[in-house]
């Protein structure tokens, strides 16, 4: 995924000016309304990315990825598989919470995407970028298609390797969806050797 040899110094500090970027950020109308901008937290050399959304109320205030109740609801889902939230790097597809926590817009997510989260994958070149949701789905693999029709399933595209399932945020109000995303998560353990 890397195409040159990046020592883990090096990959620290590239992320650190990626985090200073987005904090900084005013490529697009998100960047009005926000209180932080969360570039996302975790081990610069995760084996596991996992991609939301967007920022919620949570997050924007505190700066941090899924530190609300779907991040609670996340790490009980990912404990129950034996990840541990401290070796996975966590983050979304847009960086800045959209008004309202509406979806973010076509161009929102071009513009996050391709500016700041498709270089931190690129950095962090993990074995797999786990896309929690429709919208990050849509961002990172294409679309649009039903989540439904796709979830637990692994897709490559070029030198990347996405897990699809559902977000927690609804996982955490549909007990059918929780189910299937506890289910999605036992594969991905399984793959991930867990």
């Amino acid at each position: 995924m890397v195409e040159e040899t990046v020592h883990d110094w090096e990959r620290v500090d590239r992320l650190r000016a990626l985090a200073d970027g987005i904090g900084r950020c005013r490529r697009c109308p998100l960047s009005r309304h926000r209180t932080r901008a969360v570039a996302g937290e975790g081990p610069p050399d995760a084996r596991m990315v996992l991609v939301g959304e967007a920022p919620g109320a949570r997050e924007d205030r505190t700066g941090r990825p899924f530190v609300g109740p779907a991040g609670r609801f996340l790490d009980r889902l990912l404990a129950e598989q034996g990840f541990r939230r401290s070796d996975i790097f966590l983050t979304s597809c847009v960086k800045c919470r959209p008004p309202g926590n509406r979806t973010p817009r076509r161009q929102e997510l071009t513009t996050c995407t391709s500016t700041w989260l498709l270089p931190q994958l690129r950095l962090i070149a993990p074995a797999v970028t786990v896309l929690c949701g429709r919208t990050a789905v849509a961002a990172l693999v294409g679309g649009p298609f039903r989540l439904a029709d796709h979830h637990g399933t692994f897709r490559r595209q070029g030198d990347m390797t996405y897990f699809i399932t559902y977000h927690p945020a609804a996982a955490m109000r549909f007990a059918e969806t929780a189910t299937a995303m506890r289910a999605d998560l036992a594969l991905l353990a399984a793959r991930m050797g867990r």
